[in-house]
């Protein structure tokens, strides 16, 4: 279950005490790797690990004077260091520190968002279980087609949580990337040992070629993926919405004690978190057509990338973070409707069959064409008297009688057989064991 604690957990990765955290982590590493270079004395590194720290009120104090919030930050951490500071940031330029740690930044969100995506894929897999044989109406075009199932719906989505999961560790894989190479990525002033040495204890990939900056299409490359996970949910959100419409309500969001609708009606009970659910996912993908929007930087770097990624990257992360957590709690509570499903199912009177009606009078010799002409007709006639049903019409129909018997035509409207191959389904995906 997600709690409140966790979407915390997220929101503690973006704010300034974490990111500048993950700085001075950054300065610290590329000081241990040159210390094993021989390149800082080793009693200056422990004053380093020793005293480093910094203020954020102070930084951002200096950042008014400098207007550089990298130099800000430098300055601060040479207040609480003294003399040996001179070792910190040594041919190193910011974006070396700025995207080293917003790549392990971005590698800790990710690891949430597994986490939660995989409660979801748990909770979908469950609600398939529990409804793999509860009947309802398949629709397509929003008109009734043919039977379905609702552990069908939940499986559907289970499935494209599992693609979900691996297009998300790609992602992490893809931006989990640091560089500690320069001014414009040539190592001019630093050894490369150092850029190896910073990333593999932060659990991250060198980039193999950079410019000043880590390139653009990895960041990209995540808030899509975060763009395409919103919008999975906000699939089941939709399909939702519409089980809950009052003249269908097959499916309805939970509704507490105490909970308020409206407030003019009374009566209401509204699928609010699926709206909710709606709206963010909208957010997701105008972001990630900025992210797209920031790959194209001129020659080695400008900057016109930063200031829309400290919008975009963590309002993404903790968007999506929580409504994962409303879509778990959305799945697990959700309260279904059998005996709604089962009425919405003959509503239109037997015209779910018509397709069985019609491969039955091919396999009696009758054409594709003359086949679906004599059950068409009698389903516009269905469809323009509600008092008639197809089952009825089929058995007085003079052209459908020359091929079927009466006994044929009653046998092609049992819905016992509905869902004979459900099970088959479930065997290759919610009960393939993994």
């Amino acid at each position: 279950m997600i709690d409140r604690y966790t979407r915390k957990e997220m929101g503690k990765i973006w704010d300034d005490q974490f990111k500048l955290e993950s700085w001075l982590k950054v300065e610290i590493l590329a000081c241990e790797a040159r210390t094993e270079l021989e390149e800082i004395p080793a009693e200056d590194l422990e004053e380093i690990k020793t005293k480093s720290n910094f203020d954020l009120k102070r930084v951002l104090e200096i950042e008014e004077t400098t207007k550089h919030d990298v130099i800000a930050f430098l300055t601060n951490v040479a207040e609480y260091v003294g003399p040996a500071s001179r070792h910190i940031h040594y041919g190193m330029t910011s974006s070396d520190v700025l995207d080293t740690a917003l790549g392990y930044q971005l590698k800790c969100a990710g690891e949430i968002l597994l986490k939660n995506l995989t409660s979801l894929k748990d909770a979908l897999r469950k609600r398939a279980r529990e409804h793999k044989n509860t009947i309802c109406v398949g629709r397509s075009h929003g008109i009734h087609a043919e039977a379905y199932s609702m552990g069908l719906k939940f499986a559907l989505w289970y499935e494209e949580a599992k693609r979900n999961i691996e297009r998300l560790e790609a992602a992490i894989d893809s931006v989990a990337c640091g560089k500690i190479s320069g001014a414009v990525g040539t190592f001019d002033h630093i050894s490369p040992k150092v850029e190896e040495y910073v990333c593999e204890k932060l659990g991250l990939k060198p980039e193999p070629v950079a410019t000043q900056v880590v390139q653009r299409d990895r960041h990209a490359h995540f808030l899509t993926t975060l763009a395409i996970i919103g919008s999975s949910l906000e699939k089941i959100s939709i399909e939702i919405r519409h089980l809950q419409r009052t003249e269908v309500l097959e499916a309805e969001e939970y509704f507490s004690k105490g909970q308020k609708g409206s407030s003019a009606m009374p009566h209401k009970r509204n699928p609010i978190v699926s709206e909710r659910i709606t709206g963010i996912a909208r957010i997701l993908r105008s972001n990630s057509m900025a992210a797209l929007e920031n790959v194209a930087l001129w020659h080695e770097r400008d900057i016109s990338h930063s200031s829309v990624e400290r919008i975009i990257i963590p309002d993404s992360c903790i968007a999506l973070d929580y409504i994962l957590g409303l879509a778990v709690k959305l799945v697990e509570n959700l309260i279904i409707y059998p005996e709604n499903m089962s009425k919405n199912l003959n509503l239109t009177r037997g015209l779910i069959f018509s397709q069985k009606v019609l491969l039955k009078l091919t396999e009696k010799g009758i054409s594709r064409e003359d086949a679906y002409q004599f059950v068409q007709k009698a389903a516009m006639d269905v469809w323009a008297d509600g008092n008639k049903n197809l089952k009825d019409e089929l058995l007085n129909s003079d052209d459908v009688s020359k091929f079927l018997s009466k006994e044929e035509i009653k046998q092609l409207f049992d819905q016992n057989s509905l869902l004979k191959n459900v099970d088959y389904i479930f065997a290759r995906s919610v009960d393939m064991v993994i």
